[in-house]
């Protein structure tokens, strides 16, 4: 039996622009952060705008992953590999944003509520958001409602993302929505819920936007939340 052939070693310097951004999808999709930076430096050094980098390169390469994670067709452990590739492209393009004054899609406040330590799914969400382009501020685990206020004050956010893997914990979003309420700030923020114990008619019972049950569903929804809003505006 012939020995098999060693596969061909792609050179990203030698391919075209729209070869190495769909290169790139295919990078992030194998979560390889090397080849991401590579690509992210070509096309740069090329005279790509930061923002064209992140809208044709990135962010179309995770909305890939998120379509897959969301069929089932890849798992939490290759998303996070993936998110990871992504993170490293951010680094090198994030300080260009900023400089260029380009505007993410939103922005969104993120946390797992009190008395709940668990986050990866949290970690998923947010990185997912950023893989689609919003800024994300995560205010990590075992959030309170003072802390939650403190950050929509501080970010000004479009969104508040809140999670939840116990039921008992579960509850706890209803005290954030009803403390905003009371404060008069419930119409200024769009609120999206999720975790596992999580369903529609809880997070209709509480009083939140929308329920997104994993990371790309969140991503998917957040988009669609901030569209329909300035639309409305």
């Amino acid at each position: 039996m012939a020995d098999e052939l060693p596969e061909e070693e792609i050179i990203l310097a030698d391919l075209s622009d729209e070869d190495l951004a769909a290169q790139m999808h295919d990078d992030l999709y194998d979560g390889l952060a090397d080849e991401i930076v590579e690509g992210t430096d070509i096309l740069l050094e090329r005279g790509w705008d930061p923002s064209r980098v992140l809208n044709e390169a990135l962010v179309a390469g995770m909305r890939i992953v998120g379509i897959d994670f969301r069929d089932g067709i890849l798992f939490v452990p290759e998303v996070l590999l993936a998110a990871n590739a992504m993170k490293a492209g951010m680094a090198i393009l994030r300080p260009l944003l900023a400089e260029t004054g380009a505007q993410p899609i939103g922005k969104v406040v993120i946390g797992t509520v009190k008395g709940d330590i668990h986050d990866i799914g949290k970690n998923l969400v947010g990185m997912m958001l950023e893989g689609a382009g919003f800024e994300v501020f995560d205010l990590g685990i075992n959030t309170d409602v003072e802390q939650f206020l403190a950050a929509l004050d501080e970010h000004k956010p479009d969104l508040l993302g809140m999670s939840a893997l116990l039921t008992t914990t579960m509850p706890y979003m209803k005290v954030v929505i009803d403390t905003l309420i009371e404060k008069s700030l419930r119409e200024e923020y769009m609120i999206i819920v999720g975790g596992a114990p999580l369903n529609e008619e809880f997070s209709e019972a509480i009083g939140a936007d929308a329920y997104c049950r994993d990371a790309a569903v969140a991503a998917e929804t957040a988009g669609r939340l901030i569209a329909e809003r300035r639309a409305a505006a």
